[in-house]
């Protein structure tokens, strides 16, 4: 089953409710190399239904001691793909990358960041 990390919204339960059917169960991690930035979000639905004007992204740094924490959720083949469709709407990508417990993970990076 894929590993999810998670940094932002797909953190909170009403939003695991909305787009999987369900809350998950994961653990902290963090994500070395890289901090925080924030993304303009330009569609209007999407502010409406967020609440928010930007939302979170990180950005790669390459620094040993910059870590983005967050948490990591097994989920599912078909949780993947409703992941993927509810991070489209804010334009993100998802990406591969290696967390600091040494996992294979996917993230949702801005599809505007700099390459990871």
């Amino acid at each position: 089953m894929p590993l999810l990390f998670s940094y932002g919204t797909l953190q909170h339960a009403d939003v695991q409710l909305a787009t999987f059917g369900r809350t998950l169960r994961g653990h902290s991690d963090e994500l070395a190399g890289f901090e925080q930035a924030l993304v303009r979000i330009d569609d209007t639905q999407l502010v409406a239904s967020s609440g928010t004007t930007h939302h979170l992204n990180v950005a790669f740094n390459g620094r040993h001691d910059s870590r983005v924490s967050g948490t990591v959720f097994e989920i599912t083949d078909a949780e993947l793909a409703a992941a993927d469709r509810y991070e489209e709407r804010a334009a993100y990508q998802r990406r591969t990358v290696t967390l600091a417990s040494g996992k294979q993970a996917w993230v949702y990076v801005h599809a505007g960041s700099a390459r990871l």
